[in-house]
């Protein structure tokens, strides 16, 4: 026998053995465990995966009125830019979404932002909170409140951070009218105290 037609033959039983023994099994099995430990490369059928389209609507990010930046001022007096010691605001946004067999929508969001110290502000790290809202029309599907902080290490001034939420769930009757809204602070506005 040649060395050619003794590496066909080999690989012709390799062949059979292996539709041997995924075919082994009672009808409706899925084979036999043997059959499924060389195929599978374990006892049993894996279970299927959940096909997750791709094509679905996805609506940018706006920043609610008021949450583009938070400021800190050192002895209460606000709009004092020499108590001014810190302002942190948002620099990027970004989102993903991903439809599901059952038509609802699953959102991602991400939050990337820089805080600058003032001229009355010290290294150190610095507390940013964050807001994200899913909505659809004024029904919220999901308000989301992450915390997060930023450190300005000494020597420098300035520092950034990054904030990612996973796992909003958008039902399929607002799959295709929902609104992403991200914010520095509470979801209400910033208001200001008067004197």
């Amino acid at each position: 026998m040649s060395g050619w037609s003794a590496k066909a033959g080999f690989a012709l039983a390799a062949m059979g053995l292996v539709a041997l023994l995924g075919g082994c099994g009672a009808p409706g099995e899925g084979g036999s465990s043997l059959g499924n430990m060389v195929l599978l490369a374990g006892p049993s059928v894996p279970p299927p995966q959940k096909k997750v389209l791709e094509d679905v609507y996805c609506p940018s990010v706006d920043v609610m009125e008021g949450g583009s930046a938070i400021q800190a001022f050192s002895g209460g007096h606000v709009g004092d830019q020499g108590n001014l010691r810190s302002q942190i605001a948002i620099s990027n946004l970004a989102r993903e979404c991903a439809g599901q067999p059952d038509g609802s929508t699953v959102v991602k969001v991400g939050v990337e932002g820089r805080a600058l110290l003032g001229a009355g502000g010290a290294p150190g790290r610095y507390d940013v909170p964050v807001q994200i809202v899913v909505k659809s029309g004024s029904r919220v599907i999901a308000n989301r409140s992450k915390r997060t902080s930023v450190a300005i290490p000494a020597g420098d001034t300035q520092g950034s951070f990054a904030v990612i939420e996973e796992g909003i769930v958008v039902p399929a009757m607002d799959a295709s009218t929902f609104e992403i809204e991200v914010g520095l602070g509470s979801s209400a506005p910033a208001r200001r105290k008067r004197g």
